[in-house]
């Protein structure tokens, strides 16, 4: 696996960022399609996510755009021209994006998203219109600019850094950085603090390594491996104690696997957002507008309800509002 370590500098605990209920996570992350075997229902949900699901009824109520604004849009003319979104992501994360196992469409927020937007450029039964690239933190950006995907809706953090190299639409989901530990050690730790001298574990290139930086005095050895499933491995197998990442990762491998359980708040923002081409002409606008209406729709709440709500006991959080990207 070609594990590396590092020694964090030493930084103080600051207060924590604005604290989210515990919710979505993947500073980067969970885009590796090498998760743990993560089970689920019938058609990969809670509830199976076949027909007379909560979850297809969501999709098969979500909206079509008007046929100027596809036309309007170089980007969505150009998928709908083709007859298919083609999204970069992952298909193994129960919470956000999970593959059926009978053939049917994958389920979970992230899938939902895709879906309904297919739906809203290509109409009736566009849902099903989509190709799954399978996407790493290392090839995104790559898979974004060449053209291979359309765009990559993978529980996709929005930094500043990745905004030199292609645009984002949303937010479309406000996730944070969380903690995930061996359930058995679920009482001994709440938050940062409590990770000074713990050898920890996150994802190469992910926004995990600038949070342990920021917010853990002194911790123990930091490793940095290149995927979900070999960090819950070190995780279970006691290599590290704790696991950083985005909670929206964390909570797929918490619903897949009750030894790990993710602990206290998230304590750095992470806005997802729909990973675009800067070449792509009239993209951002387009799926802003999608997002904007799904949301005064209710269809985003319903989604949130049918796939998120499942694992979180918290009433649907306000969606963000797309377009405010952060500085």
């Amino acid at each position: 696996m070609n594990p590396t370590s590092f020694r964090p500098r030493r930084r103080a605990v600051v207060a924590a960022a604005a604290a989210l209920p515990l919710v979505g996570l993947a500073a980067c992350a969970s885009d590796t399609g090498d998760g743990p075997d993560l089970g689920g229902g019938a058609d990969g949900g809670s509830d199976g996510g076949g027909e007379g699901s909560a979850f297809a009824d969501v999709i098969a109520s979500g909206p079509v755009a008007a046929e100027d604004a596809v036309a309007g849009s170089a980007w969505a003319a150009a998928i709908k021209e083709k007859g298919q979104l083609i999204r970069g992501g992952t298909v193994a994360n129960q919470v956000f994006s999970l593959a059926s196992t009978t053939g049917g469409q994958p389920t979970g927020f992230d899938a939902g998203i895709t879906q309904l937007l297919a739906k809203y450029i290509l109409g009736e039964g566009g849902e099903e219109k989509v190709e799954y690239i399978d996407t790493t933190v290392e090839t995104r950006e790559t898979l974004v600019q060449n053209g291979t995907v359309d765009c990559v809706i993978a529980t996709y953090s929005i930094t500043p850094e990745r905004l030199e190299v292609i645009d984002f639409a949303g937010p479309y989901y406000l996730s944070g950085t969380a903690i995930q530990v061996r359930t058995e050690d679920a009482e001994s730790i709440s938050g940062p603090e409590d990770l000074t001298g713990k050898n920890l574990v996150t994802q190469a290139n992910s926004t995990g390594i600038q949070a342990i930086e920021e917010f853990v005095t002194d911790p123990g050895d930091v490793q940095t491996l290149p995927d979900n499933e070999s960090c819950v491995a070190a995780l279970k197998q006691g290599r590290a104690d704790a696991y950083v990442l985005d909670q929206g990762v964390l909570l797929g491998n918490s619903a897949a696997d009750p030894e790990v359980t993710v602990v206290g708040e998230p304590f750095v923002d992470d806005p997802y957002g729909v990973g675009l081409s800067k070449d792509a002409k009239g993209a951002v606008d387009f799926v802003n507008a999608f997002l904007q209406e799904i949301i005064d729709s209710g269809a985003w709440e319903k989604l949130w309800t049918a796939t998120i709500g499942e694992v979180m006991d918290t009433e649907a959080p306000e969606p963000p509002v797309p377009g405010e990207l952060p500085s």
